[in-house]
């Protein structure tokens, strides 16, 4: 059955306002993810290993907010409130950032943003359900590539910024960069409503899952343990305490995080693309092998310029995992899960 005209512009719709927020969203985010390390570091008492379990932890909270978001929303029957909610928490969670005067109040609020990513299954889940099989990784390629362009954005902001107004201005920076996603959630709130579908599944059980979907969400875990968070590349590159003269070394820091942006930006939409003509998982495992290089570059870098090029194959890396992941979840979920 082909789509009416009114149900493909309203589809297109439904995709502008996602990519419009998750554009903005990212552009607060990226703001101050390039100095996020450093930020945390500054606070008296805050080491490496403090960031680590401040990411950490962060990184434990998206699993499971996500993951409880999904079958929530499913539950339900309602996925647009989780979409903007999440948005509301990424925005409020910077002004706590802001406010913080010791690094233990940065956890509840490091909680709050990364609690936000619970709007990534409902979110997947409403661009699944006006995709086709023809146009799904093209779809989630784009989505994809404005949460790039965002955060290129808002790195260059970020750099712009502190370049001109110093580590110093790090609290106002913050401040500002809440901005962006409460936009975002208004959008999503004024413009995007819920969808009815008779098809949303109302259990959870791994004997509805295939055997193809089980090793999929294997396969993710095991890589998973594997990888690690953006902040310790940035942090790595500040321990070799490379000679520049050029620009200071946080600032060079922000310029790698930026290369390596907008790579994942350029590249979203043509790996989506890739992923619909030669098949997903081939996409996939590219993306595992780019991973695989970052990590056993770093060990052997010796060069500001081979840095360089590896943010620019971590770029490659995330450009290609992320929109391929979202389609293959959405294509290996049983009908109706």
């Amino acid at each position: 059955m082909t789509e009416s005209s009114s149900t493909k512009s309203e589809n297109r719709r439904f995709l502008a306002v996602f990519s419009t927020a998750s554009f903005l969203n990212d552009f607060g985010s990226d703001m101050i993810n390039p100095v996020w390390p450093m930020f945390v570091k500054a606070f008296p008492g805050a080491s490496v290993a403090v960031l680590g379990l401040i990411d950490g932890l962060g990184d434990a909270i998206v699993s499971l907010s996500q993951a409880g978001s999904g079958y929530l929303s499913d539950r339900i029957s309602k996925r647009k409130v989780f979409v903007w909610l999440g948005y509301l928490f990424g925005s409020t969670s910077r002004i706590g950032y802001a406010l913080s005067i010791v690094w233990q109040y940065l956890i509840p609020f490091r909680i709050l943003d990364r609690s936000g990513k619970m709007r990534g299954a409902p979110r997947d889940a409403m661009v699944a359900d006006i995709s086709t099989d023809e146009n799904r990784g093209r779809n989630f390629g784009l989505l994809r590539a404005m949460d790039n362009l965002g955060a290129v954005f808002g790195v260059l902001t970020c750099l712009i910024l502190i370049g001109t107004f110093g580590l110093g201005f790090l609290q106002t920076l913050l401040l500002l960069a809440s901005l962006p996603s409460l936009i975002g959630a208004a959008l999503i709130f004024a413009f995007i409503r819920d969808r009815k579908t008779s098809q949303i599944h109302r259990g959870l059980s791994l004997k509805d899952l295939t055997f193809n979907f089980k090793l999929f969400l294997f396969l993710s875990a095991l890589f998973a343990l594997g990888s690690f968070s953006y902040s310790f590349l940035l942090i790595y590159v500040g321990d070799l305490d490379f000679k520049t003269t050029i620009l200071p070394l946080f600032e060079i820091q922000i310029l790698f995080y930026l290369v390596f942006t907008a790579v994942a930006s350029l590249m979203s939409l043509p790996f989506g693309w890739l992923a619909d003509k030669t098949g997903r998982k081939t996409v996939l495992i590219l993306s595992f092998v780019f991973w695989g290089l970052v990590c056993l570059g770093f060990v052997y870098v010796t060069s500001l310029m081979e840095i360089g090029l590896l943010f620019v194959v971590y770029g490659l890396h995330r450009a290609a995992i992320e929109p391929v992941q979202k389609a293959l979840v959405s294509e290996l979920s049983p009908p109706g899960f």
